[in-house]
């Protein structure tokens, strides 16, 4: 099963929300080990925190990123940290367009999949990021 894929299965069976689906689909594909109480905390950030703001599913993709790249915690390593959020925004607005929720649903939600194409689209600027840093090496 592809990132995609995994994606797919929590977007659409599981009925996550955009946030909730990008950590859920991570913590899969990548081995990410956060249990299942932990991501209760993503939840808030669906439909851009309920207001059109930031995209959960960029919300999502920054702290899968972030999990990925931080080994104690964001003061310890700027240098690398920053950079690779940034490397991951850039990707994402590249795909989506744009950063914001408000933004996004007009071009790239659906009646029937609702955000399904925005997730895939994060899925993809995650990915892409996460070839650029060279941590593929850290998946599953």
């Amino acid at each position: 099963m592809n990132f995609n894929d995994t994606i797919k299965k929590y977007y659409l069976e599981g009925n996550y929300n955009c946030s909730e689906t990008m950590i859920q689909a991570a913590n899969e594909y990548y081995g990410l080990n956060l249990d299942l109480e932990s991501m209760k905390m993503f939840s808030g950030f669906g439909t851009g925190m309920f207001v059109g703001s930031a995209c959960g599913a960029l919300v999502g993709s920054v702290a899968v990123l972030s999990k990925l790249v931080t080994q104690t915690k964001a003061h310890d390593q700027l240098d690398t940290l920053r950079p690779s959020i940034q490397k991951c925004v850039r990707n994402f607005k590249e795909k989506l367009g744009a950063l914001d929720c408000k933004d996004i649903q007009p071009v790239h939600r659906t009646k029937e999949y609702r955000c399904l194409n925005t997730c895939l689209l994060a899925g993809q600027a995650l990915e892409q990021t996460i070839k650029e840093l060279d941590l593929e090496n850290r998946e599953k």
